[in-house]
């Protein structure tokens, strides 16, 4: 029986701007974080990743590579980010070509558990707990649901 190769969960290589609080464990890396912000335990947020200022990003979330988030915005427990769309039926496979960027505006509120695929969100939105948003949205307001649809303006 073989040993397994054991990672540690880490903070290598971030940006960080003032005030920044971290709860660990974290695993972050070649990522940065504006002033003032907190991010929770169990997170983990790749590289090329760029968190604005005033923003809170709360337990057990994955931010992929490739997504912009904005200043004062809100990341519920457990969102979870996705840059891969299984465009050839599968996982894109070291292949980065394949992967989508996500760009989420200033004041955006996603709640926890909700699935962000590649898109972009404007600013001023609330994002339901558990919705699933697989369309950019392009105008203020409430959105919940899968697919994620506007409720309320």
């Amino acid at each position: 029986m073989s040993e397994p190769i054991l990672f540690e969960s880490a903070i290598k290589g971030v940006h960080f701007g003032e005030n920044v609080k971290i709860v660990q464990p974290v695993n972050m890396y070649g990522c940065a974080i504006g002033d003032n912000c907190f991010i929770g335990p169990f997170v983990e947020i790749q590289k090329d990743v760029s968190i604005g200022k005033q923003t809170k990003i709360q337990s057990h979330t994955f931010i992929c590579e490739l997504v912009t988030i904005g200043d004062d915005c809100f990341i519920g427990h457990g969102v979870m980010f996705i840059n891969d769309l299984f465009q050839n039926g599968g996982p894109a496979r070291g292949d980065k070509n394949l992967w989508k960027q996500t760009k989420i505006h200033n004041h955006v509120s996603i709640g926890s558990n909700a699935t962000i695929l590649p898109v972009e969100i404007c600013s001023h939105v609330v994002i339901g707990a558990g919705a699933v948003v697989t369309k950019n949205i392009t105008e203020p307001g409430v959105y919940a649901g899968n697919p994620a649809k506007l409720m309320r303006k």
